[in-house]
């Protein structure tokens, strides 16, 4: 391999607000802030600073000492970061290039329609990764880029007589819309194809002189070949990849796997001048050459769904150890799909719901906490029923916390004075908070341990014995400020408990077609024949609510309702977290 590559220099000296079409200039300020930052070592190109929040964090990094590991899926020790690498195939401690910070990149959607649910979980997942390493009080700069030159794009243009470039746009626009309700931070860069031509087009000079690439007619493409590398991260070997098996079949190809690197223009399609005549990028050359503008050709993390490992990812690290011999990815990271009926969902297969479609009817936080309740390396299988479940659980939570809040606002807090009973909860769920993450982000475990001192608060605002606890207040403001720190971390915490309660009981009137008056009136109707103790009838009412996933709640101050899993849709339900 080295024999053909020629020793790299610091990549890309163009200033990025000089590029046609630039980004916004909040971007060019996070572009600037992370060269600013980033000196230390040549590893990174970039670092941007920001903070999740000014709270102590819940879990710190260990030195970075070695320790062993058993290297599967065994537990991980409990306060040092444990992610699956997929080029190892195994968990390993995280050690960043330079100490403090970490430069990570996920690979964005390609924007030419509305988000799928597929999406959400990607995003999710890296949104979480993003939060706890900021947790860690690591420096993160997390860089997510827009595909906006593409054959999918300039189809559905076509389709539309759009501009490709405007419908792209657009859609990228609809995709920040999404992310913003499933609450995942913004990254802090989020370049697009459009804008990094030139970055591009010099990788692909790199990649023709160190004699890795070839020219046929205005189109240029990588020679796998000259790769002997090539299939390491997706273990596929180099006679597996045959034409017409997610390999473009074109017989001027020197071998069938061999990909585009620059497509020349055809008529019709948007083109960039280039030394190889008017054309385009392929599809992989844009993250090898974004991800080195901004993080350099050695960084920590990189990411995305577990369908970009072949082609995509195992084509980003031919091209950019050929572009420079000194490319490494410390973690290679992967979610597992979204099935329907055990099927991956896919546009091509006609079985995806867009994240608009899914919160039109169910709380966005609530999606969120369905991705969040299976591992995210495992399948997860999307049901309304798994919707309902997560719906249930999050007004649950959000319940007990506005009651919590409700109370302790009315009290002075003497924050030192705890019970020891209130201090072992919280040490316990701190612990397992701190163990879980740290095993490869079991999200799953965090959620079913917030069952403890949600009930320890429910306890002390509803039983007889917890009223009558010394220190009460003391107990509650601990408890609901360690789930809130949770939670935050989660990306789960919402501005205000009340607020989201109420919009949870929106959409569940939403799903049963009913108003708040309808099940106003309902109650009282129930109330009536139970006081002419016309029993049956008023069964008959509270059953025909909870079938369409309204609860009844009586008390001594009269009968409220919440919403909960319709009737039909419990049988359909995996355990509650």
């Amino acid at each position: 391999m080295a024999s053909f590559l020629k020793l790299c220099k610091p990549f890309f000296l163009t200033r990025f607000s000089s590029l046609p079409n630039s980004p916004a200039a909040t971007t060019h300020l996070r572009t600037h802030l992370c060269r600013a930052l980033v000196r230390p070592r040549k590893r990174h190109g970039s670092f941007c600073s920001s903070s999740l929040s000014s709270s102590r964090p819940l879990a710190s990094r260990e030195s970075s000492s070695e320790r062993g590991g058993d290297g599967g899926d065994g537990p991980a020790p409990a306060a040092e970061l444990w992610l699956f690498n997929t080029m190892s195939r195994k968990k390993e401690a995280f050690r960043p290039k330079v100490e403090g910070k970490v430069g990570m990149y996920v690979c964005g959607v390609t924007a030419y329609d509305l988000s799928h649910i597929g999406h959400a979980r990607v995003y999710v997942t890296f949104d979480v990764l993003y939060r706890y390493l900021k947790n860690l009080e690591y420096e993160v700069c997390y860089v997510r880029n827009f595909t906006d030159v593409d054959d999918k794009i300039i189809g559905r243009a076509n389709e539309l007589g759009e501009d490709p470039i405007s419908l792209s746009k657009r859609y990228c626009e609809e995709f920040n819309v999404d992310m913003m309700h499933l609450h995942c931070l913004p990254p802090s860069v989020e370049p697009r194809v459009s804008d990094h031509m030139p970055q591009i087009i010099d990788m692909i000079k790199k990649i023709l002189d160190n004699g890795c690439a070839y020219q046929i007619d205005g189109d240029v493409y990588f020679s796998v070949d000259k790769f002997p590398e090539y299939g390491q991260l997706s273990g596929r070997k180099l006679e597996d990849n045959r034409a017409g098996e997610r390999v473009a079949v074109n017989s001027r190809k020197k071998n069938p796997a061999d990909f585009a690197l620059w497509k020349s223009a055809k008529e019709g399609e948007p083109f960039w001048e280039s030394p190889w005549g008017p054309g385009r990028p392929g599809w992989h050359i844009e993250c090898s050459a974004m991800s080195a503008a901004y993080l350099g050709y050695s960084f920590d993390i990189h990411g995305g769904g577990m369908d970009l490992v072949f082609p995509h990812h195992e084509n980003e690290i031919a091209q950019s150890c050929a572009a420079c011999r000194q490319s490494n990815i410390g973690y290679w990271i992967h979610n597992g799909f979204v099935t329907v009926d055990s099927e991956k969902m896919s546009k091509s297969l006609g079985n995806f719901f867009t994240i608009r479609q899914v919160i039109e009817l169910y709380h966005p936080l609530a999606l969120r906490l369905f991705l969040l309740g299976t591992h995210y390396r495992s399948p997860i299988n999307y049901s309304d029923a798994q919707l309902e479940s997560a719906s249930e659980r999050m007004y649950y939570i959000y319940q007990t916390l506005y009651d919590c809040e409700n109370v302790i606002s009315q009290h002075a807090i003497q924050q030192d004075n705890i019970p020891p009973d209130a201090l072992d909860c919280i040490a316990k769920f701190k612990n397992e908070f701190v163990a879980s993450m740290s095993d490869d982000l079991h999200t799953t475990v965090i959620l079913a341990a917030l069952s403890d001192p949600l009930k320890n608060i429910n306890d002390l605002l509803h039983t007889r014995k917890g009223r009558k606890q010394q220190q009460r207040m003391e107990s509650l403001a601990a408890l609901e400020k360690v789930i809130r720190n949770v939670l935050t971390v989660l990306g789960l915490l919402p501005g205000s408990y009340l607020e989201v309660l109420q919009q949870l009981r929106e959409k569940a009137l939403k799903r049963a077609k009913l108003t708040e008056e309808e099940v106003l009136q309902k109650i009282r109707d129930r109330t009536a024949a139970r006081n002419a103790k016309e029993y049956e009838k008023s069964d008959t009412i509270r059953k025909h609510l909870a079938s369409v996933g309204i609860a009844l709640m009586d008390s001594p101050d009269g009968t409220t309702w919440r919403p909960t899993v319709p009737l039909s849709m419990q049988e359909q339900m995996g355990p509650v977290t």
